[in-house]
């Protein structure tokens, strides 16, 4: 179906192949390769369609068409204000291009008289749909929305862009569960830290603060207020204006959360009451510090001395990048030793080579007939090895995608990969229960490891390559450390009650850490086999660990989407990473221990920047 653009069609619905509108002759090509195909809405200053780029295979995109209502036609002062309100939104989008979570500008263009803008058209619902859909949502995902429009905020805000329209029909989650703030058609300039009178009361009434309605004034925490009033209205389900006493001038969405007979964390309640303050000196002026006291700062307690945590705990960790493209499960990530490339493997059989600085995509490498199960980098950067589900591991040449070698492994598909420290010995942990070591330049087997009763999920070296750390699952609920030189059992660690999904090894060799299907994470002392801390009653499976190379943090992610930053010598929580919307899979430090990279259920890569 094509439709029409020209306002005054009586029968704007078209055939596909048709070039002009059967009904009034106009061209149904904008540019000559956008094609409008469905209607998506319209209002007081124009229509949205739904449409096709003949020039990007028929992409999907959206154009806005600035078709002002009659009675804004017939005012000059209020079509000038509403023709730069409609070109504003292009000038804000490009501004805003470095960030996946605003709608990407295609085009800014005008054509038979008329104004157009062509975008990203971002597939999923709005936030608006979601609560129709599934009702009000939980603390925890009015937390996770929170968190994510707060950072977007940051983002723009530091660009000097009021958004000045935030409500959950503003805020759409993509396919992948990411969030994607839209319609910038109201968004304004700021002036330093001053603020702008519009002329123009813009905003949603119930989500507006007091300064827009009243003076058309909008500073960085008229935004805050705007999303402190989605998150209510998310969180309880009623409507801001049921939540609000006028007579009294405050909020009663805790009231109505108490009748509902549900809780909040007193944290949260505390931001979202500084939030939604009337006055505008009372609430908070910037997203940061609403992230701040939300918990997104990684600052060390006070019990741990600042000189332990190697400095970067007390700046926030903020996710960087969020990279799509994978089209199930992202499974694993890792970090080329020069920290320019990020390799991330899927279930969807793919291998993809992003730029770790700024998330662009630089290649994706095909050839595994099922799952990849695994990957691992050499030491020197130039060989990427991946494993799959169908019994093979490939060997690549890192910098230019040639497959160098594939080494047939029948007895059991391998669940993980790591190299030595030298890189001359593949270590694969292997469905078979045995461990499986290689020489990765001439695709030869050294030898098998045996001793686990069940597959082996993890495996880490040492830092000097001496030494190979295993993680048995199913039945088997040990660790195993294993003498590389001789290819002998050196001794096995005792205390988990469920598989062992990831090990790591410190920096210094002295310490090993560990996560398991027990929801529990153990530091252990490795020269006198003695657990140190036993971090239990986690949330969920513990499914990946990860040490800083300053040997002073780790992280662990699990089950239920969370990502958390340890002291390894306090074994003290430092801070939750919440983004996620399905499981951690995967972990790895940058080697200069700025980035932590992180993969996850939801198809989804995320590069998370200290």
């Amino acid at each position: 179906m094509i439709y029409c653009l020209n306002p005054q069609c009586p029968n704007p619905e078209n055939y596909d192949e048709v070039k002009f509108c059967l009904s009034c002759g106009a061209s149904v090509q904008l540019k000559e390769r956008y094609r409008a195909i469905k209607l998506l809405g319209e209002g007081g200053f124009g229509r949205t369609f739904l449409a096709q780029d003949s020039m990007r295979l028929n992409a999907p995109c959206v154009i806005k068409q600035f078709l002002p209502l009659p009675q804004v036609q017939h005012n000059v002062g209020l079509l000038k204000k509403a023709q730069e309100m409609f070109t504003q939104e292009a000038r804000q989008l490009l501004s805003l291009g470095s960030n996946r979570q605003v709608p990407t500008l295609f085009a800014d263009f005008e054509e038979a008289g008329r104004l157009y803008l062509v975008q990203e058209f971002i597939e999923g619902d709005n936030l608006l749909a979601e609560l129709h859909q599934n009702g009000a949502f939980s603390v925890n995902k009015v937390e996770n929305v929170l968190r994510e429009i707060l950072l977007i905020l940051q983002d723009i805000h530091q660009k000097n862009i009021i958004h000045r329209d935030i409500k959950p029909e503003n805020i759409m989650r993509r396919q992948d569960g990411s969030l994607v703030l839209i319609d910038f058609g109201v968004a304004k300039q700021l002036t330093g830290s001053m603020l702008i009178k519009t002329g123009t009361k813009i905003g949603t009434e119930g989500y507006a603060p007091i300064e827009q309605l009243r003076g058309g004034k909008a500073y960085p925490a008229s935004d805050l207020y705007s999303l402190a009033v989605t998150c209510v209205h998310l969180l309880t389900g009623e409507l801001p204006d049921d939540l609000y006493d006028p007579m009294y001038g405050r909020w009663l969405w805790k009231e109505a959360l108490e009748k509902q007979g549900r809780m909040i964390p007193d944290r949260l309640q505390k931001v979202l009451d500084k939030m939604l303050q009337e006055w505008v000196s009372d609430r908070y002026q910037s997203a940061a510090e609403a992230i701040a006291d939300l918990g997104g700062s990684i600052a060390a307690p006070k019990s741990i001395p600042q000189s332990a945590i190697a400095g970067k705990l007390s700046q926030n960790w903020k996710c960087e990048h969020t990279l799509t493209g994978h089209d199930h499960y992202a499974i694993g990530v890792a970090i080329s030793p020069d920290s320019q490339t990020l390799v991330s493997c899927s279930y969807d059989k793919t291998i993809k080579l992003w730029h770790l600085d700024n998330g662009h995509l630089l290649g994706t490498l095909t050839g595994h007939q099922r799952w990849v199960s695994a990957i691992a980098i050499s030491p020197n950067g130039q060989i990427l090895a991946s494993a799959s589900l169908d019994n093979t591991i490939k060997l690549w040449r890192l910098g230019s995608g040639e497959l160098l070698r594939e080494i047939s492994t029948p007895s059991g598909y391998i669940l993980s990969l790591a190299f030595s420290l030298d890189g001359k010995i593949l270590a694969g942990g292997s469905f078979d229960s045995t461990i499986q070591l290689w020489d990765p330049q001439r695709g030869t087997r050294l030898g098998f490891l045996t001793g686990h009763s069940g597959y082996v999920e993890s495996i880490a070296f040492s830092p000097d390559g001496a030494t190979l750390a295993s993680g048995g699952g199913y039945d088997d609920h040990t660790i195993k450390l294993w003498d590389i030189p001789s290819m002998t059992l050196k001794t096995t660690f005792w205390g988990h009650e469920a598989s062992v999904r990831s090990v790591a090894i410190s920096p210094d060799g002295t310490k090993l850490i560990s996560g398991s299907e027990d929801k529990t994470i153990k530091i252990w002392e490795i020269a006198t086999e003695k657990l140190v801390y036993n971090l239990a009653n986690q949330s969920s499976w513990v499914q990946a660990i990860a040490i800083n190379p300053n040997g002073q943090i780790f992280a662990s992610g699990d089950r239920n989407s969370t990502i958390k930053l340890w002291s390894v010598y306090q074994g003290k929580e430092l801070c939750s990473l919440l983004w996620h919307s399905g499981p951690i899979t995967s972990l790895a430090f940058s080697p200069d221990g700025t980035r932590l990279v992180s993969s996850s259920w939801d198809k989804t890569i995320k590069i998370w920047l200290s």
